[in-house]
């Protein structure tokens, strides 16, 4: 019997998460990528990267769940982080301020490395006008770095990838045993998911060496200094469409920013504009697909918005578990 057949629909950060993950549980699957768009293309590449999943735009999924998600994705994150490829695969430590007017519980704060609340005198002698704050040593995963370093680990297992532009699944049918479908935005045409919908970013890179720590607040403003750049944000607009760059909001994350740290106003390396995939509940789940050319074993794997960095993981681990056992009860004489 020739060994299962694994389709991966999207080439992102969940998808090659996914791919990899799919390798490491089904060694004898063939698994391919199928995508039309790759690396600096995708939207998982505009990405910040900090790792601090926001259980209040992960809406819909049980407690238990988002738990078991974050959990893996650190634990992974970390193992990359403490090797001595961290530099190379762009995961690596950082302190930095969590400033806002309220107090928060966020449930990966016994995750990372530290969390602790700022005294009023901490936030004083950062000048800030907000009333309450963290300081946190929690990960930064470069999206660019991270996801070559997949897409290599994905090639030496013997993964193979297809560019190419879908319309509908059934155009997989009787290629791939189970297809898992991590296309993102593109789900709400290609399965017809009016649940999907997009909150679109808008981020500025800079070239500022000198800031060391990063700084987000819940207005809409962030710092995030990575390996070769500081990353400047941002903007949550729901059900925008539109990738243009803004000169509007441009100038109001400049001014946001500049009032938290006032020397970020140095050179600009690149201004970037994308749509976070989202959806009310995040889909990961098993659908038997019906077509006229035939049936198709689908695990949906998407909708996971602004968190997809930091889920990327652990979704990739939930998605891989499904396949297998998607094709225990459809081949249980199979070689997994």
């Amino acid at each position: 019997m020739l060994p299962v057949r694994i389709g991966v629909v999207g080439a992102g950060v969940v998808g090659l998460c996914t791919a990899v993950n799919v390798q490491q549980l089904l060694p004898h699957a063939w698994v391919t990528i199928i995508a039309d768009n790759f690396s600096e293309e995708t939207t998982s590449d505009g990405a910040g990267g900090l790792f601090r999943p926001t259980a209040e735009f992960i809406k819909g999924v049980p407690p238990d769940t988002i738990k078991q998600w974050t959990r893996d994705s650190a634990e992974y994150f970390m193992k990359i982080a403490a090797s001595a490829d961290a530099g190379k695969f762009g995961v690596f430590p950082m302190s930095g301020y969590h400033l806002l007017n309220r107090e928060v519980n966020p449930e990966y704060k016994s995750l990372v490395y530290s969390f602790r609340q700022l005294t009023p005198e901490e936030l004083q002698k950062l000048g800030t006008t907000y009333s309450n704050g963290y300081a946190i040593t929690t990960l930064i995963v470069e999206p660019r770095k991270y996801m070559a370093f997949l897409m290599t680990e994905f090639r030496k297992n013997g993964g193979q990838s297809q560019k190419r532009t879908l319309h509908s699944l059934e155009e997989l049918v009787g290629q791939f045993d189970v297809v898992v479908n991590c296309s993102g935005m593109r789900s709400r045409w290609l399965v017809n998911d009016p649940l999907v919908y997009p909150v679109r970013g808008q981020i500025i890179k800079i070239n500022a060496p000198w800031i060391k720590s990063f700084i987000y607040t819940d207005d809409d403003a962030y710092i995030i200094p990575r390996g070769e750049d500081v990353v400047l944000g941002g903007v949550r607009h729901t059900n925008d469409f539109s990738t243009e760059i803004r000169e509007q909001d441009k100038q109001g994350i400049l001014d946001r920013c500049a009032r938290l740290i006032p020397s970020v106003k140095a050179e600009i390396v690149k201004d970037w504009a994308g749509l976070r995939p989202h959806r009310d509940p995040v889909r990961l789940e098993t659908e038997n697909m019906k077509f006229k050319s035939g049936d198709l074993q689908v695990v949906h794997n998407y909708g996971h918005g602004g968190n997809g960095i930091a889920l990327s993981w652990g979704v990739g681990v939930h998605a891989s578990k499904l396949v297998k056992d998607y094709l225990a009860k459809s081949r249980p004489m199979s070689r997994l």
